[in-house]
């Protein structure tokens, strides 16, 4: 494999990584189960299109505004969420998904079918950042979003967002004020999310409508299970597992996608904590170490 190839599979992940992030706020946190994160990615990327080729503004003076666009949006799509259930809030997304995807494809002003072209990687002082150097940037902002989501996770507002997705009627009870959490939930978990998609837009250098099909939001919540729902380890480690599990099955070709499908069903049935969840594989095989270890030294004892 060259090495153009292993950075841009990697830059991709790391894409995917921050945009699970947003993902594990509404749904891990908040437990409101979303399958239309592929459009808040798309109005990330539009919002950038936009904005660098057809407004003219370059990467920099873009991307801080686009990130608010793509949080007041988010917060505006998530209005639904206090009206619904969280069964019907399923269905609510992915209607969402359609409808973003259906304006941009039949709208002259988004391109149309026919997307946006000309996206670039953006230079930094005067220089092209590069393949590579574009990789470092996106991984500056995969920490970026690490140091929030570890910032949030310690927050009042993190406790208050898993007890409304409990229950949100013992939450109200305790001063929660559902409405709000669910709007801020919403509205941060798509600032992430139309990051991500502005990453992507200037590595692909294109937008598209069919680039955010409704696969797609499968596949961004399947990494968050995955991993494990509530948990930042558990959102950064099913992006970039199963990111990177198709490219490792390339050389079975047509197959690669049902093992990859048989697998994900078989340690979503077995494992529904995830692998780094809560009580998932990871913290009982920690357990079982930390067990052994404590006989071991019971045992050499005098």
């Amino acid at each position: 494999m060259s090495l153009g190839y292993i950075l841009t599979i990697a830059t991709f992940a790391s894409i995917y990584s921050i945009l699970v992030l947003g993902l594990n706020i509404v749904t891990g946190y908040a437990k409101q189960i979303s399958l239309g994160h592929a459009a808040f990615a798309a109005i990330g990327a539009y919002a950038q299109a936009l904005l660098t080729v057809r407004a003219g503004m370059s990467f920099w003076a873009a991307l801080p505004l686009t990130v608010l666009i793509s949080a007041c949006v988010g917060a505006l799509l998530g209005l639904p969420s206090l009206r619904v259930s969280h069964d019907h809030l399923v269905l609510t997304t992915i209607g969402i998904n359609f409808i973003v995807i259906g304006v941009a494809e039949y709208f002259d002003f988004f391109g149309g079918a026919m997307g946006i072209i000309g996206l670039k990687i953006p230079t930094f002082f005067g220089r092209p950042l590069g393949t590579t150097g574009y990789f470092v940037l996106v991984l500056f902002f995969v920490l970026l979003a690490l140091a929030v989501s570890h910032y949030f996770s310690k927050t009042w507002a993190r406790l208050a967002m898993e007890g409304l997705g409990e229950d949100e009627l013992a939450a109200s009870s305790l001063g929660v004020n559902v409405a709000r959490f669910k709007i801020i939930a919403f509205a941060l978990s798509s600032a992430y999310t139309g990051l991500a998609g502005a990453l992507w837009a200037h590595y692909v250098g294109s937008v598209f409508p069919k680039n955010f099909p409704f696969e797609l939001s499968v596949l961004f919540l399947s990494m968050l299970i995955f991993g494990g729902m509530g948990t930042i380890r558990g959102a950064v480690f099913g992006a970039i597992l199963l990111y990177i599990l198709p490219e490792i099955f390339r050389f079975i070709e047509n197959y690669r996608m049902l093992v990859y499908g048989i697998l994900l069903t078989i340690m979503v049935t077995l494992q529904p904590q995830g692998v780094l969840g809560v009580d998932g594989v990871a913290d009982r095989m920690v357990a079982k170490v930390d067990v052994l270890v404590r006989r071991i030294r019971s045992a050499a004892k005098p």
